[in-house]
């Protein structure tokens, strides 16, 4: 007897893993957008050809900072960015993540975002990671925002790099974790606008605090071979 015999239908084949949607048309909110990593993914993101606005907790200064990056971004109150975007990229420094967060709780409902935070304290050694209550700022996001799919991603990218407009590409991975394969498929594709980059799925977000501390050690990295060192996955 086969399988059609027996009455249960055959297995679909597996997904493949870099068909990845279309996102050219949705637009991209950084809240933090004007602190240097957010102006940093919000500048690649615009020049890619996506839409950005970015979120400042005064409009002006988000819509000076705009302004600044060209490539038609557009600043707004981090209230009205959440509102006016598909996907949102929490950029805020980690002092002030959660407070940010339970603000913009409405305005992020049923919204894509997309956590990019570093928990990180400094000394006389260097960066250490900060391990939160929650587990990770991702998870802290995730609890603080019920009503939203809450990724992680775009942590080991440099600031620097991302702002330098003679760099036509950044050659780094960008790990993605989340709990619904639409998401982290969506947040994959929006990585891979950017040229030389590429989005990896890299687990579900209770994975998301090694993610976030390897910062600690990309900075000892950097400082000892003067670099703006990035991740790449092999074999993948």
């Amino acid at each position: 007897m086969t399988t059609n015999d027996s009455g249960s239908a055959p297995k679909p084949p597996a997904k493949d893993p870099w068909d990845l949607p279309d996102v050219s048309g949705l637009t991209v909110g950084v809240l933090g957008g004007t602190g240097p990593q957010g102006r940093g993914l919000a500048y690649r993101f615009a020049r890619a050809g996506q839409k950005v606005v970015i979120g400042s907790r005064a409009a002006d200064r988000a819509e000076a900072a705009a302004a600044e990056l060209g490539h038609g971004v557009e600043g707004a109150d981090n209230a009205e960015c959440a509102r006016r975007s598909d996907i949102v990229i929490v950029a805020v420094p980690w002092d002030g993540h959660a407070k940010t967060l339970e603000s913009l709780r409405e305005e992020l409902a049923g919204k894509l975002v997309v956590d990019c935070v570093n928990p990180l304290g400094f000394d006389k050694k260097g960066a250490y990671a900060l391990k939160p209550e929650e587990g990770s700022a991702a998870e802290q996001a995730e609890a603080l925002l019920p009503d939203s799919r809450v990724t992680a991603a775009f942590h080991h990218l440099s600031a620097v790099l991302l702002q330098d407009e003679s760099i036509e590409e950044i050659d780094t991975d960008v790990m993605v974790l989340g709990e619904a394969r639409a998401d982290t498929d969506t947040v994959q594709a929006l990585a891979s606008r950017i040229p030389g980059m590429r989005g990896v799925f890299a687990g579900r977000l209770r994975n998301a605090h090694q993610v976030e501390s390897l910062v600690a050690n990309l900075i000892s990295v950097n400082r000892r071979y003067k670099a703006h060192a990035g991740l790449r996955t092999t074999d993948v």
